[in-house]
């Protein structure tokens, strides 16, 4: 007697999030990127639809990288001095469909930009290229609330995603992307319970839930991935089983992540970076991410790969 495949169907669904706004929507952006929306566990055709694959955007920072080993500033050269050049580059020469600005020069450590100065380069950024942006402060809470509203307000109308909104600094982010219409990154330390109580915290501001994208904070193959992956795959469960405060989708920074080890760094093996970056990123794909924000472009190349063949099967 042949077997048959025992199939599970769900009752919840993880939320489509938009990033960008073309013309015809208000904004100045060539496409938007569509992620979220699976009604399965990840890539169990047979149980749900799963219609948007996981996107790929590239890192940029607005100041030179002053940690990134050789392996993975080469390929960037001289642009990585002017980040108008290094997103020009992404999308020019890498295909990028989608970007990731990181505003690390505002942070007072690094440089203490001001937010007139990041607004006028996000401004400038949205004139360079014309792909969708997820945009980043500089991780310094303070700074931060000063910095997010006024790049907020410089993008509106063009839909980015803006974070991170954390459990402790999420008010002023809140308001600011719900004005300008924006989505945001709600981030919280590996911790279920933590990242449905910001997720509820900031719906009660107004913002709906189909705007939130969660950023579960994740380690690197070898440095603790295998626990971001329990905690996405619980957090994916829950939604799927109809909680809506948890159905959000994942963004995963996994070149920052990635980048960190050791033997992402060791001079002598150049290529362990790219295959340790590469690795990160495919098991947080199964672990149900939608988002990739990665840094080598040959890991993205890798990876879009993967994700080619995983829908072709």
């Amino acid at each position: 007697m042949a077997l048959q495949l025992i199939t599970e169907k769900w009752s919840g669904e993880v939320s489509v999030v938009t990033i960008g706004a073309a013309n015809q929507e208000g904004g100045t952006r060539s496409h938007a990127v569509k992620i979220g929306g699976e009604k399965s566990l990840p890539y169990l055709f047979k149980e749900g639809s799963l219609p948007n694959k996981p996107q790929i955007a590239f890192e940029i920072l607005d100041i030179m990288p002053s940690d990134w080993p050789n392996a993975v500033s080469a390929p960037y050269g001289k642009t990585l001095n002017d980040p108008l050049e290094w997103a020009d580059k992404c999308v020019r020469d890498y295909q990028a469909g989608i970007l990731c600005v990181r505003l690390l020069g505002s942070h007072p450590d690094f440089g203490n930009k001001s937010p007139e100065e990041e607004a006028q380069l996000i401004k400038k950024l949205l004139k360079k290229v014309s792909v969708p942006l997820v945009i980043l402060g500089s991780g310094d809470d303070a700074k931060d609330n000063l910095v997010l509203p006024a790049i907020s307000e410089a993008a509106k109308g063009e839909r980015c995603l803006i974070g991170s909104a954390v459990q402790d600094n999420y008010k002023t982010i809140v308001a600011s992307v719900l004005a300008d219409g924006h989505n945001i990154i709600a981030e919280s330390p590996i911790d279920i319970n933590i990242a449905k109580q910001l997720n509820i915290l900031i719906s009660d501001m107004g913002l709906a839930l189909e705007r939130i994208v969660m950023n579960p904070t994740i380690g690197a193959l070898g440095y603790g991935l295998e626990y971001a992956y329990s905690i996405m795959e619980r957090s994916r469960l829950a939604a799927l089983a109809g909680d809506k405060t948890m159905a959000s989708p994942f963004i995963c920074f996994v070149g920052q992540e990635a980048w960190r080890a050791k033997e992402a760094k060791a001079d002598d093996l150049p290529d362990q970076g790219i295959i340790w970056e590469t690795l990160t990123a495919t098991a947080l794909i199964q672990a149900g991410a939608d988002l990739l924000v990665m840094r080598h472009p040959k890991a993205v190349e890798k990876v879009k790969e993967y994700i080619d063949n995983l829908f072709r099967s």
